[in-house]
């Protein structure tokens, strides 16, 4: 079968355990997760879909979110989306209390949204909603950087590197131009807008303006400019539509709406946005090389929560700013150690419940993503749901970051060119104040305490007397309440935003 083929029968196993294609009202997909807007939630088959080879597991939010892993996900989605688009429109409903039943299914589809939307965590979502789709693209820039860097100190291939260097900068040149895009676009305005006045930001002319008494240099803000400066983009545009009449509003607005952000960027944005960014570059050396290995310590341990929280979202713009400014962020290094963690405290889980067939055969098929970075299957399936080892699993990310923190403190200063990947993913994106050798060295170490710990921290106190009893049985579907047809005991149903992958 080849690989179209394949992810198109994924797409088409999923299709009808989500109440088929006219119970579907929207299709995307992040990093890992396919993302469905459902009009009956009732109608999707959780236990069969959980039961398909290819699906990690399934996370309930303001969508019905499908976890395929990275790479398939995006292979799947547009085959779902073929799917949906050439399956017949049903006929309208002409049935007795077929419109009650529909208004009921939309209130209650409104109000589970309505209990998640809080303003913090819609906040959050649009801090993700515009930096997420930027991953892709600081990868790959990443790994051609990590390349080029390579290349250049092994003194091969002198006359390519040249070229290397401009593919690796050249997206984060203008990242900015980027980031307001998609600023505007996320908080309503006109993205294009957004997009132009950020690029007041990385424009070389601004180094002949004066502001605040001292000149301007191009890039200065960064990504933290650019999205103060999109948003305000966009609230002066929406004046604009109020107030502009409709004869000259296509000459005005945007005018007007380039105009008076523009020079409020300038004067203001760029050096209040400058200062707050070399205050979280400053902060974040200070902090690892003063207190790393503390640091590291409650970093690697309070991440998973975090996650589940949704407040890791907030971290994004903070590892921008840091590949922005320093070519690296030596945050996601320390966080990558929470995925290590729960490796270990998987395999811990994997030997304590020698009889739980079900379970174990959920983590031999979660292992390989976990050791990749994908800790999904892992929380979702095993860990959380156990709860204690998601505790231990948070102590093995703590000695994992305690230990890439400590060598901070010595001057081994360990970062990533990019954000997204983790665990063994994250090896070709490493960079580092030292060599490549000492840098791969010490974040490999790091790995290997938090397997280590999260290991032993689970096999010897993630479970209880009462817990050993209740899951190290022999049948496969005991207890009923808890476990499902693909292998493991269903999570509880959790509405946290997308995680950065562990």
């Amino acid at each position: 079968m080849s690989t179209d083929d394949k992810n198109r029968a994924i797409a088409a196993a999923i299709l009808p355990l989500v109440g088929g294609a006219e119970n579907i009202s929207s299709v995307a997909h992040c990093m890992t997760r396919l993302r469905l807007g459902l009009r009956d939630r009732s109608l999707v088959q959780d236990q069969a879909l959980k039961a398909l080879p290819s699906v990690m597991g399934v996370v309930e939010d303001d969508t019905y979110q499908i976890v395929l892993g990275p790479g398939t996900v995006a292979r799947v989605t547009p085959e779902l989306e073929a799917l949906v688009a050439a399956a017949p429109k049903p006929a309208p409903s002409t049935a007795h209390g077929a419109d009650e039943l529909a208004a009921q299914g939309e209130a209650l589809k409104a109000a589970r949204k309505a209990k998640n939307a809080t303003p913090f965590k819609l906040f959050l979502r649009r801090i993700a909603n515009i930096f997420v789709p930027l991953i892709p693209a600081l990868i790959g820039c990443g790994i051609i950087a990590g390349l080029n860097g390579l290349l250049i100190n092994l003194g091969w291939l002198p006359s390519v590197t040249p070229a290397l260097a401009a593919m690796a900068s050249g997206f984060m040149a203008l990242i900015a131009v980027f980031v307001g895009y998609n600023t505007a676009k996320e908080f309503g305005g006109t993205a294009i807008l957004g997009g132009a006045v950020a690029a007041i930001i990385v424009f070389p002319g601004v180094a002949k303006i004066d502001a605040f008494g001292q000149t301007l240099s191009p890039g200065q803000g960064g990504v933290l400019g650019a999205l103060g400066a999109a948003v305000l983009a966009v609230y002066v545009e929406k004046w604009c539509r109020r107030w502009v009449p409709e004869a000259l509003d296509v000459l005005v607005t945007p005018t007007l709406t380039v105009l008076i952000s523009g020079l409020v960027t300038i004067f203001g944005l760029m050096f209040v946005a400058g200062e707050i960014s070399t205050a979280i570059g400053e902060f974040a050396d200070w902090l690892l090389a003063h207190a790393g290995a503390g640091a590291g310590f409650l970093l690697g341990g309070l991440f998973l929560p975090l996650v589940m929280l949704g407040l890791h979202q907030a971290l994004i713009p903070i590892h921008t700013t840091l590949i922005e400014q320093q070519g690296y962020t030596v945050l996601l290094p320390i966080l990558a150690m929470a995925g290590a963690g729960q490796v270990g405290a998987a395999m811990a889980v994997y030997l304590k419940l020698p009889r739980n067939g079900s379970i174990r055969r959920t983590i031999k098929s979660a292992l390989p993503a976990g050791f990749l970075g994908v800790g999904e299957p892992l929380i979702y399936g095993v860990s959380l749901p156990l709860g204690r080892p998601f505790v231990t699993a948070c102590v093995g990310g703590a000695f994992g970051g305690g230990f890439v923190g400590l060598f901070s403190m010595l001057g081994d200063t360990v970062g990533s060119t990019a954000i997204g990947p983790s665990g063994w993913a994250l090896f070709p994106l490493l960079d580092g104040s030292k060599g490549l050798g000492e840098t791969i060295a010490i974040y490999a170490g790091g790995l290997i305490v938090g397997y280590l710990a999260g290991f032993t921290a689970t096999y010897f106190w993630g479970f209880s007397k009462e817990l050993l009893e209740e899951f190290n049985v022999d049948t496969e579907t005991e207890p009923a309440e808890v476990t499902v047809a693909s292998g493991g005991p269903t999570p509880p149903k959790t509405t946290e935003p997308e995680p950065v992958k562990v």
